[in-house]
């Protein structure tokens, strides 16, 4: 079942990444599944319980990470030629936007994590004032 629900989503978004992967995209899918996966049990308590600002450094790494991994993978749908792979990709303008807007919320809430953890007061640390 699972087989072909991945054959449908790949076959109506056109989306060849998935099954016929670049070895770039392999390493963020080992990325994701080794160094990602991990951090959302670490940051649910953390947002959960509240009050833990210990969250902040690898909440910008989590996010940072991401978005950089998202970078390449919209550009490579964007930019890339799909005429010359074995599997279809979007070819016109409309494939090419449906299968960002399938991907664009995947870096859009590192983002907002990112921004949350710079910006927000309550997660930056005080500085440390020298004793004199």
């Amino acid at each position: 079942k699972l087989t072909e629900f991945l054959e449908w989503y790949a076959t109506t978004f056109r989306d060849a990444l998935m099954l016929q992967p670049p070895e770039w995209f392999k390493v963020f899918v080992y990325c994701e599944a080794f160094l990602q996966l991990p951090f959302f049990p670490v940051a649910g308590y953390a947002f959960l319980k509240g009050g833990c600002r210990w969250i902040r450094t690898p909440a910008i790494i989590y996010s940072t990470h991401v978005a950089t991994t998202l970078f390449a993978i919209l550009a490579h749908i964007l930019f890339h030629d799909f005429s010359k792979s074995e599997l279809l990709g979007p070819q016109t303008l409309r494939e090419r936007l449906t299968l960002l807007s399938v991907y664009v919320p995947y870096l859009l809430i590192p983002l907002l994590i990112l921004f949350t953890m710079l910006y927000n007061p309550y997660y930056r640390h005080p500085e440390k004032r020298k004793r004199k």
